[in-house]
């Protein structure tokens, strides 16, 4: 099922919008809702409302559920403001205030049923469970044989200590250690 949803005349460019809506084309909700967050550009804001707004119209008055992704999002150019500003020698120059249509499109990948979901969840969480628990007890084991294989190493006896290679010494030089 695809959900239609509209923002009209947006007081920003639609070249600057399109930047943003070419973002998070294709993306999944939660992965765009995330990136607009983060997004330093003016237009992230109303586009993020209104896929805030697309999901709250689908799960309320539809009665869709599941995991939304964005089909289509596309921005048009709404109407110009036009004014004028004036300039040297007399003259005055128009500045267009361009606005942006936005239209979006939200498609759900399969609905998830509920009920089947919470009985595969409990059986899931029961398996996870005991595996964590068979997980634990192994690696208590090999901690256990690792303590029992390291010798105890008197204090009298010299550790060896291995060569270090020409290259390294020289990397090391003026490092403030030894030398």
């Amino acid at each position: 099922m695809e959900v239609k949803v509209y923002l009209r005349y947006l007081n920003i460019a639609p070249r600057k919008t399109r930047l943003v809506a070419n973002l998070i084309k294709g993306m999944e909700v939660e992965r765009a809702k995330a990136q607009l967050l983060f997004c330093k550009k003016r237009a992230a804001k109303p586009i993020l409302k209104l896929i805030n707004s697309a999901i709250a119209n689908a799960r309320n008055n539809l009665e869709i559920d599941g995991n939304f992704f964005i089909k289509e999002i596309r921005v048009d150019q709404g109407p110009m403001l036009k004014r004028w500003m004036p300039r040297a020698f007399g003259r005055a120059t128009m500045i267009q205030r361009k606005t942006s249509h936005i239209t979006l499109i939200l498609e759900v990948k399969e609905p998830k049923k509920v009920e089947r979901k919470a009985i595969k969840n409990e059986e899931k969480k029961e398996g996870a469970r005991k595996e964590e628990v068979e997980t634990e007890k192994t690696k208590k084991e090999t901690v256990r044989k690792e303590i029992s294989e390291i010798e105890v190493k008197k204090p009298g006896k010299k550790l060896k200590v291995p060569k270090i290679l020409p290259g390294v010494k020289k990397m090391f030089k003026n490092r403030g250690g030894e030398r």
